[in-house]
């Protein structure tokens, strides 16, 4: 793993907390002859506390937080092209910036909602891999080299009562990732999917705009996956022989079977 990842520049979308911030760490502790992080999220305050702290615990990595909403195209375009040259050369995206907003039904679904779920985990995910992609095709004479992954859901499998917008999201990063690995399938880029079930981030928090109570309830009787169960496997995947591709990976935690099957302790 260190010898294959050494001085890779990765770059990590949605960062400031839960799998993306896990997956930096997992990188840093992973790789101690040191890779190159770019962490982008819009609290920029967090990254920075972050950033030094992971430069602290690994001296051999380097780490440059980035202000950023993937929402914004024009934003995404302009950070890409305007990245310092050391860290230029993207090796590999991790698109895991992503959000839920609310439970609403059909016809009560917000607009506000529906917007910025489509904008943040569709729109920006498909914004940022344009943005880089073409840097990653340049590489071995137009033969390409580098790693997309893109961290999806078991909501993109199943959808259930309450979340059709936030599953039709999570479907549509799923059919991306499945037709963006066929037409690169002439290159060496890969292209890698990951699908957690029920992970205990801010996910519920943001979900029930704030309310912890809410959000708390969502895990009760249970024992979800962490942010750092999910890391592991991002970073596992990413370590792999360039010709092995683990091209979909779902995980769950011992008492869920799907999106809708769970046991509970009571």
């Amino acid at each position: 793993m260190d010898g294959r990842l050494q001085g890779k520049t990765i770059l990590i979308t949605g960062a400031s907390s839960g799998i993306g911030k896990s997956t930096a760490y997992e990188f840093a502790q992973s790789v101690p002859s040191g890779v190159k992080l770019v962490l982008t999220a819009r609290r920029i305050d967090t990254l920075k506390g972050i950033a030094a702290d992971l430069e602290k615990q690994f001296p051999k990595t380097k780490v440059l937080p980035v202000q950023l909403d993937v929402s914004d195209p024009a934003a995404t375009q302009k950070f890409v092209d305007g990245l310092p040259a050391e860290y230029q050369e993207i090796d590999v995206l991790i698109n895991n910036a992503g959000l839920v907003r609310g439970v609403d039904k059909a016809p009560a679904i917000q607009e506000d909602d529906l917007n910025v779920m489509f904008a943040t985990n569709v729109h920006g995910l498909i914004h940022m891999t344009q943005a880089v992609l073409p840097r990653m095709l340049k590489r071995n004479n137009g033969a390409g080299a580098g790693d997309i992954v893109n961290i999806g859901s078991i909501a993109g499998r199943e959808p259930y009562v309450g979340g059709g917008i936030y599953c039709a999201t999570k479907a549509a990063v799923r059919s991306f990732t499945e037709s963006l690995r066929k037409e690169l399938i002439a290159t060496r880029v890969r292209v890698i999917g990951v699908d957690p079930g029920q992970v205990e981030t801010e996910f519920s928090i943001v979900r029930f705009y704030g309310d912890k109570s809410k959000a708390d309830a969502v895990y009760a009787g249970c024992e979800p996956l962490t942010p750092n169960d999910v890391a592991e496997s991002i970073v596992f995947a990413v370590g792999r022989r360039e010709n092995v591709v683990v091209a979909d990976t779902l995980l769950f935690p011992n008492h869920q079977a799907s999106a809708t099957i769970m046991h509970r302790k009571t």
